[in-house]
């Protein structure tokens, strides 16, 4: 499995620093209405095997409207995103009403299908917006950097040290050990990055801090999505990791918060 993980990461990382400093954005943001949907379809497609069935059709399509509205969306057209935020909840709603008519309705399908537009394209839209600000193919590298650090650390750590347990009902292998590792991990990574996104050393630490405890939500909250679905992994797409879904756990909640942390601090 080790191996496996090291070889995914030695393929993956290059390709991704390349698109990521020197793509235009309409490659960059078609890369990312490809995560975005592959993680939408995998999300669904768990759920299918403990009786959730989602409109798949319908989530996808709602999901492609939100990534293109962050693309074409932003300053000079801010009204794009909400815009496509409310019809996907207007939608699904709708939806979920048209088919209820002549059975018991049934609002599990229609809230999985949202849940899908919100967490898998709503949350890593962000990084568009990241990646297009001043300076933010730097600050998506360090995005990328500092998550990934934080997680290695937490995976070496748990397993040689961890002995009290983070969250056992949701995710039996993560560890207090590990949790504390992903923070300093990710503090570290950020300070070692700081100066190629041109960022403070305060500020590196705060980012540090910021997406080595948000990350681990993400990682937590996938992992009762997935416990909830009764399995393992998302699916196998990715060597040593399982499915998309599962590498991007921490990034699906380590984006918006890294793009608002910036915003804030940095540009506010």
């Amino acid at each position: 499995m080790l191996a496996l993980r090291v070889l995914s990461a030695a393929v993956a990382i290059p390709l991704l620093v390349v698109l990521i400093r020197f793509a235009p954005l309409w490659l960059f943001s078609a890369f990312i209405l490809a995560l975005v949907l592959t993680a939408q379809w995998e999300l669904y497609r768990m759920f299918t095997g403990v009786g959730s069935a989602a409109d798949r059709g319908l989530g996808l399509l709602l999901g492609v409207m939100v990534v293109l509205a962050f693309a074409f969306g932003g300053p000079p057209r801010p009204l794009l995103v909400p815009l496509a935020l409310s019809l996907a909840v207007a939608g699904s709603l709708a939806m979920g009403l048209a088919r209820a008519r002549g059975q018991r309705p049934e609002w599990t399908g229609t809230a999985l299908t949202l849940l899908g537009v919100c967490y898998c394209a709503w949350l890593l839209a962000h990084v568009i917006w990241l990646w297009t600000l001043p300076g933010g193919r730097n600050l998506t590298l360090l995005l990328l950097g500092v998550t990934w650090c934080g997680e290695t650390a937490a995976y070496f750590v748990g397993r040689r040290w961890g002995r009290v347990k983070l969250a056992p009902r949701v995710s039996p292998a993560k560890t207090v050990e590990g949790a504390v590792a992903q923070v300093l991990g990710s503090i570290a990574a950020a300070l070692v990055g700081a100066a190629a996104a041109v960022v403070s050393p305060v500020h590196a630490v705060g980012i540090g801090l910021t997406l080595g405890t948000v990350g681990q939500v993400g990682d937590l909250a996938e992992s009762l999505l997935k416990r909830s679905a009764a399995t393992k992994d998302a699916g196998g797409l990715v060597p040593g990791h399982g499915g998309l879904l599962d590498r991007l756990d921490s990034l699906l909640f380590n984006v918006p918060a890294l793009y608002y942390y910036v915003k804030l601090f940095l540009h506010g």
